[in-house]
Protein backbone atom coordinates (compact mmCIF):
# COMPACT_ATOMS: atom_id res chain seq x y z
CA UNK A 1 0.00 0.00 0.00
CA UNK A 2 1.22 3.16 -1.29
CA UNK A 3 -1.38 6.03 -1.46
CA UNK A 4 -4.84 5.70 0.07
CA UNK A 5 -7.90 7.64 -1.00
CA UNK A 6 -10.34 8.85 1.71
CA UNK A 7 -13.34 8.72 0.28
CA UNK A 8 -14.89 10.53 3.12
CA UNK A 9 -14.75 14.30 4.86
CA UNK A 10 -14.64 16.29 7.90
CA UNK A 11 -13.31 15.16 11.24
CA UNK A 12 -13.11 11.38 10.20
CA UNK A 13 -11.05 12.54 6.77
CA UNK A 14 -8.41 14.57 8.67
CA UNK A 15 -7.59 11.46 10.91
CA UNK A 16 -7.09 9.16 8.47
CA UNK A 17 -4.80 11.95 6.65
CA UNK A 18 -2.64 12.26 9.70
CA UNK A 19 -2.41 8.29 10.09
CA UNK A 20 -1.55 8.13 6.75
CA UNK A 21 1.28 10.27 6.93
CA UNK A 22 2.64 8.75 10.05
CA UNK A 23 2.86 5.39 8.00
CA UNK A 24 4.47 7.35 5.40
CA UNK A 25 1.69 6.55 3.47
CA UNK A 26 0.44 9.45 0.75
CA UNK A 27 -3.23 10.69 0.74
CA UNK A 28 -5.79 11.96 -1.37
CA UNK A 29 -8.75 13.83 -0.08
CA UNK A 30 -11.95 14.12 -2.07
CA UNK A 31 -14.41 16.84 -1.50
CA UNK A 32 -17.47 18.05 -3.40
CA UNK A 33 -17.82 21.61 -4.23
CA UNK A 34 -19.17 23.12 -1.03
CA UNK A 35 -16.54 21.11 0.62
CA UNK A 36 -13.66 22.50 -1.50
CA UNK A 37 -12.27 24.81 1.63
CA UNK A 38 -12.78 22.13 4.24
CA UNK A 39 -9.91 21.82 6.80
CA UNK A 40 -9.77 17.99 5.22
CA UNK A 41 -8.96 18.98 2.10
CA UNK A 42 -5.31 20.57 3.34
CA UNK A 43 -4.87 17.65 5.29
CA UNK A 44 -4.26 15.61 2.32
CA UNK A 45 -1.36 15.30 -0.37
CA UNK A 46 -3.56 15.05 -3.01
CA UNK A 47 -6.97 16.47 -3.52
CA UNK A 48 -9.81 15.83 -6.07
CA UNK A 49 -12.48 17.47 -6.58
CA UNK A 50 -15.65 15.31 -7.50
CA UNK A 51 -19.14 16.40 -9.48
CA UNK A 52 -22.46 16.70 -7.36
CA UNK A 53 -23.26 18.27 -4.30
CA UNK A 54 -23.23 17.25 -0.26
CA UNK A 55 -23.48 13.97 0.20
CA UNK A 56 -24.34 12.36 -2.69
CA UNK A 57 -20.78 13.18 -3.85
CA UNK A 58 -19.73 11.03 -1.51
CA UNK A 59 -22.11 8.21 -1.87
CA UNK A 60 -21.37 8.38 -6.31
CA UNK A 61 -19.41 4.61 -5.59
CA UNK A 62 -18.36 4.88 -9.43
CA UNK A 63 -17.15 8.33 -9.35
CA UNK A 64 -14.93 7.52 -6.08
CA UNK A 65 -13.23 4.76 -7.56
CA UNK A 66 -12.18 6.44 -10.67
CA UNK A 67 -10.91 8.98 -8.86
CA UNK A 68 -9.08 7.03 -7.17
CA UNK A 69 -7.45 4.87 -10.01
CA UNK A 70 -7.09 8.24 -11.98
CA UNK A 71 -4.12 9.09 -9.51
CA UNK A 72 -2.98 5.87 -8.54
CA UNK A 73 -4.07 4.89 -5.40
CA UNK A 74 -3.86 1.14 -4.38
CA UNK A 75 -6.45 1.94 -0.95
CA UNK A 76 -9.24 3.43 -0.51
CA UNK A 77 -10.52 4.30 3.35
CA UNK A 78 -13.83 4.86 3.88
CA UNK A 79 -14.04 6.46 7.22
CA UNK A 80 -17.34 6.26 8.60
CA UNK A 81 -20.98 6.46 7.39
CA UNK A 82 -21.16 6.69 3.66
CA UNK A 83 -19.71 4.28 1.93
CA UNK A 84 -17.82 2.59 5.07
CA UNK A 85 -21.04 -0.19 5.23
CA UNK A 86 -21.70 -0.48 1.81
CA UNK A 87 -20.79 -4.45 0.41
CA UNK A 88 -20.91 -3.34 -3.41
CA UNK A 89 -18.29 -0.63 -2.81
CA UNK A 90 -16.37 -3.06 -1.47
CA UNK A 91 -16.56 -5.44 -3.96
CA UNK A 92 -16.28 -2.63 -6.69
CA UNK A 93 -12.82 -2.07 -4.89
CA UNK A 94 -12.08 -5.60 -5.18
CA UNK A 95 -12.62 -5.84 -8.36
CA UNK A 96 -10.81 -2.47 -9.12
CA UNK A 97 -7.08 -3.94 -7.56
CA UNK A 98 -8.08 -1.35 -5.02
CA UNK A 99 -8.17 -2.01 -1.33
CA UNK A 100 -11.04 -1.26 1.02
CA UNK A 101 -9.30 -0.79 4.11
CA UNK A 102 -12.58 -2.07 6.07
CA UNK A 103 -14.19 -5.83 6.50
CA UNK A 104 -14.59 -7.38 2.75
CA UNK A 105 -17.83 -7.58 0.71
CA UNK A 106 -19.19 -10.67 2.16
CA UNK A 107 -18.54 -9.45 5.79
CA UNK A 108 -20.32 -6.30 5.15
CA UNK A 109 -22.85 -7.96 3.19
CA UNK A 110 -23.90 -10.49 6.41
CA UNK A 111 -23.48 -8.01 9.33
CA UNK A 112 -25.63 -5.31 7.45
CA UNK A 113 -28.53 -7.44 7.70
CA UNK A 114 -28.60 -7.70 11.63
CA UNK A 115 -31.11 -10.53 11.34
CA UNK A 116 -28.50 -13.06 9.58
CA UNK A 117 -25.72 -11.68 12.04
CA UNK A 118 -27.97 -12.60 14.68
CA UNK A 119 -28.29 -16.17 13.82
CA UNK A 120 -25.00 -16.37 12.68
CA UNK A 121 -23.57 -15.63 16.70
CA UNK A 122 -26.29 -18.25 17.95
CA UNK A 123 -25.13 -20.40 15.29
CA UNK A 124 -21.49 -20.40 16.65
CA UNK A 125 -22.19 -20.43 20.64
CA UNK A 126 -21.67 -16.44 21.05
CA UNK A 127 -23.58 -15.18 23.91
CA UNK A 128 -26.89 -12.66 23.08
CA UNK A 129 -28.91 -10.25 24.71
CA UNK A 130 -32.47 -11.38 24.32
CA UNK A 131 -33.98 -9.92 21.06
CA UNK A 132 -36.35 -10.99 18.29
CA UNK A 133 -35.23 -12.63 14.80
CA UNK A 134 -36.87 -10.25 12.59
CA UNK A 135 -39.82 -8.09 11.59
CA UNK A 136 -42.39 -8.17 14.52
CA UNK A 137 -46.07 -6.94 14.91
CA UNK A 138 -46.89 -4.62 17.59
CA UNK A 139 -48.02 -7.35 19.66
CA UNK A 140 -45.15 -9.40 19.53
CA UNK A 141 -43.07 -6.50 20.41
CA UNK A 142 -45.41 -5.53 23.74
CA UNK A 143 -44.96 -9.28 24.54
CA UNK A 144 -41.17 -9.28 23.98
CA UNK A 145 -40.80 -5.96 25.96
CA UNK A 146 -43.35 -7.21 28.92
CA UNK A 147 -41.34 -10.50 29.08
CA UNK A 148 -37.94 -8.30 29.88
CA UNK A 149 -39.57 -7.44 33.31
CA UNK A 150 -40.34 -3.92 34.91
CA UNK A 151 -36.50 -3.08 34.57
CA UNK A 152 -36.10 -3.06 30.65
CA UNK A 153 -37.82 0.06 30.08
Amino acid sequence: MKKILIANRGEIAIRIARAAAECQLASVAIHAPDDARSLHVKAADEVIALSGHGAAAYLDADQIIASALSVGADAIHPGYGFLSENAAFAGQCAKNGITFIGPNAKALDLFGDKVKARALAAEVGAPLLPGTNGATSLEETRAFFTSLGENAA
